[in-house]
């Protein structure tokens, strides 16, 4: 049997600017430390992984200070960001004293803070850690659900992105829906 050629590492540069053409709705995950003080970090690597049972996963840099606390907690909640919530996304990926000073919050399952104004809360238990190279895959069985209604804060090529009203509702009207769900793969 004939092994193929090693292929040369991809320059990590053209990797992050091609996953940067990638657009993704922009979430901050919020958990608790053992002291039960509040703790979060925005993240769009983030995805749904299973229906039965109802399962999502997200993606945590090893290094960063929110590693163990959601890879060795009992949960985790992902706060889906409103299209007005920018500054909140910029706040909670950037390094601070008290992240949430100001920030109003409800207590969750576990104590974990849900932000308000969220269209979504995801509320969930640590189900499991998959290794993801240099990040952790955080896989959290889904406990309660929020839902609410607003426009997503949406990211891509380095930058918010900014859908005026409108445009959002003639996309979506114009959609076709659930078209995955259907196709025949």
């Amino acid at each position: 049997m004939t092994m193929p050629a090693a292929v040369a590492d991809v320059d990590p540069r053209l990797l992050r600017r091609a996953m940067g053409q990638f657009a993704t709705g922009v979430t901050v995950i919020t958990t608790v430390t053992e002291g039960s003080a509040p703790a979060g970090c925005t993240v769009n690597a983030f995805t749904s992984l299973s229906l039965d049972p109802p399962l999502v996963l997200v993606c945590i840099g090893r290094g960063r200070a929110m590693h163990p606390l959601l890879t060795e907690g009992p949960g985790y909640a992902v706060n889906v960001l409103a299209a007005d919530q920018e500054p909140l996304a910029g706040t909670f990926a950037r390094p601070g004293p008290d992240r949430f000073a100001g920030v109003a919050v409800r207590s969750g399952r576990h104590g974990v803070p849900l932000l308000e104004g969220a269209i979504a809360h995801i509320e969930c238990d640590r189900y499991g850690v998959l290794d993801g190279g240099d990040h952790a895959i955080v896989v959290g069985r889904v406990r309660d659900l929020h839902v609410g209604d607003g426009e997503p804060l949406l990211y891509s090529q380095g930058a918010f992105l900014d859908l005026p009203r409108q445009d959002w509702e003639r996309a979506t009207a114009d959609a076709r829906h659930e078209w995955l769900l259907s196709a025949p793969w």
